[in-house]
């Protein structure tokens, strides 16, 4: 376990109270929502919030739940129907993940998400996060929960570096050092966390001067350093073929359930080979099938 020169109630209480005042009023942190939607809620909401932001997600979630309030719902679809209500969220492979996840807990877990971490993870799409936030914050159970907020959260208060290195166990190990012995106290300083690197502790204007842990930061003590940052970088979506395969679907999306020719979907893309790589790929990955000259949403 790495260690820390700050005891954990150092940093876990002075946090807990500022989140408690400060979290934002998001769906499912409502009480409400957990009663209509429980842990189902939380996965859907957690699939959707993988590198999408808040704002985005909402209108999505709240129309999703509507129309498939539970795994046996969801599983009930067609692949072209959970596609098509992904609409514009991005990396659409995560609705495609998330009905075979559907489809996996009707089948082995009676329609009930599974609040063990090592069922979770065998399930399509859920990685150690995902697996981690269903059971903290679904569930109540103590566990570690580590996103991209919360490393540079321990980054800066915990180590004195401006930005995080790489993913690894050892954030996980860190997290869990911080973490109060009470269980509810441990969901609470993981959700507070998280809430922090998203609306203060930011990777490019950090507000330290209304950081609830501005008394103890380390990086904030230092002079706030500029210590490197080894983070990958994404490629720039103009021009990509990401932007190619999203331009796709939104025709196949505007024709559904009518296939297309596949000559002209995008047949003025100033690319043609990127065009046809982009087709070519999302019939790789499930996202859209070829008829002949045709060309649809999965069946």
């Amino acid at each position: 376990m790495p260690s820390t020169s700050h005891p954990p109630a150092e940093v876990s209480e002075p946090l807990a109270d500022w989140y408690r005042g400060a979290a934002r009023d998001l769906p499912w942190r409502r009480t409400e929502f957990r009663k209509d939607f429980g842990a189902w809620g939380t996965l859907v909401s957690e699939f959707m919030l993988q590198q999408t932001p808040v704002n985005r997600v909402i209108p999505h979630l709240e129309a999703w739940l509507a129309r498939w309030p539970t795994p046996a719902a969801m599983a009930a679809a067609s692949p072209a129907e959970v596609v098509q209500q992904w609409a514009n969220l991005g990396y659409p492979r995560r609705a495609l993940w998330l009905h075979r996840a559907a489809i996996e807990i009707s089948e082995r877990h009676g329609g009930v998400v599974p609040n063990d971490i090592d069922a979770l993870l065998k399930l399509s799409g859920i990685g150690d996060y995902t697996a981690r936030a269903v059971a903290v914050f679904a569930y109540g159970d103590r566990h570690p929960v580590v996103d991209t907020n919360t490393r540079r959260v321990m980054a800066r208060a915990i180590l004195g570096r401006a930005q995080p290195g790489p993913p690894s166990r050892r954030d996980l190990a860190l997290m869990d050092s911080l973490l109060p012995a009470d269980v509810t106290e441990s969901a609470v300083f993981n959700a507070a966390a998280m809430e922090l690197g998203a609306t203060v502790c930011t990777a490019r204007s950090p507000r330290c001067d209304v950081c609830p842990l501005s008394d103890t930061c380390a990086w904030l003590a230092a002079g706030r350093p500029e210590t490197g940052d080894t983070r990958r970088r994404q490629a720039a979506f103009e021009g990509s073929d990401r932007q190619a395969r999203g331009a796709v679907l939104r025709v196949l999306r505007t024709a559904a359930p009518t296939p297309v020719l596949i000559d002209s979907v995008l047949a003025d893309w100033p690319d043609p080979l990127q065009r046809d790589r982009a087709i070519d790929s999302l019939i790789a990955d499930g996202l859209a099938e070829a008829d002949g000259e045709l060309l649809s949403l999965p069946r």
